[in-house]
């Protein structure tokens, strides 16, 4: 198993008008702690880092938007219902961990292999536990419907979400329990589950958008001949803040994560499993976009790369910073990263550039139906 990789931005070399600003990320050696899973650890003070000195130094003037732009431009019309400003966070710094792991035939080990992830990430001081897409299980659209669980009834009839809850109760941890199989009637869904630290479930997403790509000579991937689509976005308050939910394809859709960020989301999680076609191409920079395009934090957690499945991973899990600064990567076998949030860098950020009141409500507008039709 290859060590995992962590990367972080240096902002003391940070030049504003480099063109290959992109990449313009440091790669530097993980603390290597003893531990069955590679893990990545990117502390502020340890690197040396501090992520306020980019205001600092450069001392950004005040970009205030003047009354008439304001007034004339109707900013406050640019989403349908108004954006919500985030809540005040339960913390304002935390840890994360993302594991990223592989999946065998075999359920119940993976089930056993993902809660001995989970327990190392909390003791290596994570608060907020991701899991990967589809976990527990091999990814197949011809066999993935085999392995279902019914999560509403949950015990025997879903070991997966069974060990989330026990595990988020007795180490008091809020896990984004990745995305398991669910059989819900007569319906299959990718799901999502968040378990907050009383062990209850907080919030269940579906995953909106179906992966059904076909490339000649790549890949071919009808994710809707197993699965159905879900019906609702999902935000949902924790204990480490307020959390935006995407499974995998759903990344590529900006508006999805625009709404969660109009609804006041500090992190969007997606868990994923991009492919080895489209992961180099796509991965990191829809990422990146995701994240600086609504000025917060994205969170990702792949599936470990295992060239012997049917489904080949990309891996390359990894935490984004709100201005696209990727915090934290690995490479694609097993591991554990782990990286410190700080939210008080989203609202820096969007003093530095800000968007949200300069948007031009008098000529375009997005509308969050969902909560058009709550309201």
């Amino acid at each position: 198993m290859k060590a995992a990789i962590s990367s972080l931005i240096s902002f003391r070399n940070f030049d504003l008008h480099e063109p290959s600003l992109s990449r313009s990320i440091f790669r530097q050696l993980p603390l290597l702690l003893p531990s069955k899973f590679p893990v990545v650890s990117t502390d502020a003070k340890a690197n040396g880092a501090n992520f306020t000195s980019l205001h600092q130094k450069f001392r950004f003037p005040s970009m205030k938007t003047s009354p008439i732009m304001a007034s004339s431009f109707n900013p406050e019309r640019a989403t349908s219902p108004p954006a919500v400003p985030p809540p005040v966070p339960p913390v304002t710094k935390f840890k994360i961990g993302l594991c990223q792991l592989m999946a065998t035939p075999d359920k119940q080990r993976n089930i056993e292999h993902a809660r001995k992830a989970i327990e190392e990430a909390v003791e290596k001081g994570a608060k907020l536990v991701v899991l990967p897409e589809i976990w527990n299980v091999p990814y197949s659209q011809d066999t993935v419907s085999l392995y279902a669980e019914d999560i509403e009834a949950g015990g025997d009839a879903s070991p997966s979400t069974a060990m989330l809850s026990e595990v988020s109760r007795r180490l008091k941890v809020t896990i984004v329990g990745g995305s398991i199989v669910e059989r819900s009637g007569d319906k299959i869904y990718n799901t999502c589950c968040v378990f907050g630290t009383d062990g209850n479930m907080k919030a269940k997403h579906r995953k909106i958008h179906l992966f059904d790509i076909d490339i000649p000579g790549k890949i071919t991937f009808i994710e809707s001949k197993a699965i159905a689509a879900g019906q609702t976005p999902t935000v949902v308050d924790t204990e480490v803040g307020r959390i935006g939910i995407g499974i995998c394809y759903d990344i590529r859709f900006p508006e999805l994560a625009m709404i969660y960020a109009a609804r006041g989301a500090h992190l969007i999680c997606y868990p994923g499993a991009f492919n080895m076609t489209t992961g180099p191409l796509h991965w990191e920079l829809l990422q990146r976009a995701r994240a600086v395009d609504n000025l917060l934090y994205v969170a990702t957690c792949s599936r470990a790369r295992d060239v012997d499945d049917s489904y080949v991973a990309w891996g390359h899990s990894s935490l984004v910073g709100p201005f696209g600064e990727v915090l934290a990567t690995t490479e694609h076998d097993e591991a554990i990263i782990i990286s410190e949030i700080d939210y008080s860098l989203i609202e820096l950020r969007r003093t530095n550039l800000p968007l949200l009141k300069q948007k031009r409500g008098d000529l375009y507008q997005l509308v969050d139906v969902q909560r058009l039709k709550s309201e």
